[in-house]
């Protein structure tokens, strides 16, 4: 089977767990003897790019002329089975679907955000969960709150864009939706059931967990919408060492927010932005691992790489992270899906759940507010040795990569054999 991957990589300044996961997908797939054809670019490029194609960035998003030039002449001598796409701004455009199409080449599209709809891609503005261009035609809010790079004219263009590939996107022959949440989201788009499957990523297994360690572990992008404030204000909600330590990692604009609690209390850890080898040996030292996302965070993969070493999660109720803890009844606040509070026993604790707090296979889930999320703090940390075993498991069956590349084969075969477009 011959595949071509398609993806508009990040700046590598902007950690960007896309660029990782892609590239980790290339990987797995070339070991399990799929010949991969990858059509990259990079925003890196757009700085040393000629006079004539920096004229030509403002109607990339929508068109690519240069783009398209270039994937019609690897399609007419490759010939590949399937196009998979990953992100196509700015440089390929939603117009490589059409390209694709247009040679008689079905195309396969792993959802990361929500930019069918969301000019930002995240439903997020000024501090909270925002969908106030879904359901129209055009994304005349995101113009007005500059929501794409807080640019008015980049917001315009990205809202059009939105608009006038709407039916490209219909026309894509599979979805992959990385969680049952980017599924609802696609649904409620207009996208079929028979068109989506629910494939989440993976990360390369450890090996057998270590023993837990002890306290909390919070990793991720230092924004608002990763919830900083949330967690530090549900931490001080507790005497200073009564919970361990919290360690945080990342980088971003709230970094001397992390720098000031680490400073204000002992329990407290800044670790910095750490490599692959300091992020496996935070995870180890610590027994649960916090996902306090704001926003409906499609698919921390955190979460996935403390499950993979034997820890529990400890997250908001938004978005895929339920999903990832294998919590099927979570507690979710009003405005943000069913209104469910799992009536369960603690893992290993004999006692029953409190009251808000949902219990997954792997982890429990909160609303996104301080006091849940302080509430849920002692509990995760006396149930944290009960659910070790069960993160585990939950891991090797749903997020290894011999599962995840299995499945992702599989719908490369399925589309091969039954494409969607006309």
């Amino acid at each position: 089977m011959k595949i071509v991957v398609a993806h508009n990589r990040y700046r590598e300044a902007q950690p960007s767990g896309e660029n990782t996961i892609v590239d980790s997908e290339i990987a797995q797939l070339t070991a399990a003897g799929i010949e991969v054809l990858p059509f990259i670019r990079s925003s890196d490029e757009i700085p040393s790019m000629s006079k004539v194609a920096k004229a030509l960035l403002p109607i990339s998003p929508i068109w690519a002329p240069r783009a398209q030039h270039d994937l019609s002449r690897l399609l007419t001598e490759h010939r590949p089975d399937v196009l998979h796409l990953h992100n196509p701004y700015p440089l390929l455009s939603p117009w490589v679907v059409r390209t694709a199409h247009r040679h008689g080449v079905p195309v396969v599209q792993t959802v990361h955000n929500y930019r069918q709809v969301c000019s930002s891609g995240i439903y997020f503005r000024d501090g909270v969960i925002c969908q106030d261009c879904k359901g129209r035609a055009l994304g005349v809010p995101a113009i007005r709150h500059r929501c794409y790079r807080d640019s008015a004219a980049q917001s315009a263009l990205m809202a059009t864009t939105l608009a006038v590939h709407r039916g490209t996107w219909r026309s894509v022959d599979r979805y992959v939706a990385l969680t049952s949440a980017i599924a609802d989201h696609l649904r409620d788009y207009g996208i079929p059931d028979e068109r989506i499957v629910v494939k989440p990523n993976s990360v390369p297994d450890p090996g057998r967990p270590t023993p837990l360690g002890d306290g909390f572990l919070y990793m991720a992008r230092l924004s608002p919408e990763k919830g900083v404030d949330l967690l530090l204000d549900a931490w001080r909600r507790h005497p200073v060492g009564a919970l361990g330590t919290l360690r945080m990692a990342g980088d971003g604009e709230l970094r001397p927010l992390v720098e000031a609690a680490a400073a204000e209390r002992a329990d407290v850890v800044y670790l910095g932005q750490l490599d692959r080898a300091g992020v496996r040996a935070a995870v180890e030292a610590s027994a649960v691992v916090i996902a306090a996302s704001m926003w409906h965070d499609v698919l921390p993969t955190v979460i996935i790489e403390a499950l993979a070493s034997g820890r529990p999660v400890l997250g908001t109720a938004l978005g895929g992270i339920p999903y990832l803890v294998g919590a099927d009844a979570p507690h979710e606040p009003a405005g943000t899906g069913p209104a469910q509070v799992a009536s369960a026993v603690a893992g290993g604790g004999g006692s029953p759940m409190p009251a808000g707090i949902g219990l997954g296979d792997a982890g429990w889930v909160v609303a996104p507010e301080p006091a849940a999320l302080a509430a849920a703090l002692p509990v995760a940390r006396a149930g944290a040795p009960g659910l070790a075993l069960t993160a585990r498991a939950r891991y090797e069956r749903t997020f290894h990569p011999d599962v995840v590349t299995k499945q992702l084969i599989d719908i490369y075969a399925g589309v091969a054999r039954n494409p969607n477009h006309v």
